[in-house]
């Protein structure tokens, strides 16, 4: 018989990075946890990076996820705030990768549209459906709501990916 796939899905921000873990098992879906690490805005960036190095760390330390997924950063006005953006994405996506996880990334349109049907849904509908595919489901922030949603949306995916991953020889 097949064994359960613990995904974590995150959602990277430098004030609030969300995360969510799942688990798949052919078509079920079960809600794990959630929940979001803070950086305190004060401090200086390379701190901040640490702080979310570190509380990533932990939430796969605690919750030891086979499998990790990350929206895709979107490219904004300011050039600063989306550089910001990349350097918090890059420590969410290199705290599972230190662990040994493929990491999967997805565009947030790619998100949408697997969670709600389109790609171009509000908040609101995303957390809906979350709460519709996983009852059980409680977060504490939009983050952590839109990190369950990235979860959802590889659980869904995660064949194709690894089909893919498969055929570039792992890059």
């Amino acid at each position: 018989m097949a064994a359960a796939i613990r995904i974590i899905g995150i959602d990277p921000g430098l004030r609030r990075t969300g995360w969510g873990v799942v688990e798949t098992l052919g078509n079920s879906l079960r809600f794990v946890a959630s929940g979001t690490v803070r950086s305190d805005d004060k401090a200086a960036l390379a701190s901040r990076l640490r702080q979310l190095h570190d509380g990533l760390s932990a939430v796969l330390h605690e919750h030891m996820p086979h499998e990790a997924a990350v929206e895709a950063t979107f490219v904004n006005k300011d050039a600063t705030a989306t550089l910001k953006l990349g350097q918090a994405r890059g420590v969410a996506m290199l705290v599972p990768a230190l662990a040994g996880l493929a990491v999967a990334e997805y565009a947030p349109n790619a998100v949408k549209k697997t969670v709600i049907g389109v790609g171009h849904g509000d908040k609101k509908q995303i957390h809906m459906m979350v709460r519709v595919l996983m009852p059980r489901a409680s977060f504490d922030t939009d983050d952590a709501a839109d990190a369950l949603a990235i979860a959802i949306c590889h659980a869904h995916h995660r064949q194709s990916v690894a089909g893919r991953l498969a055929e570039t020889g792992g890059s």
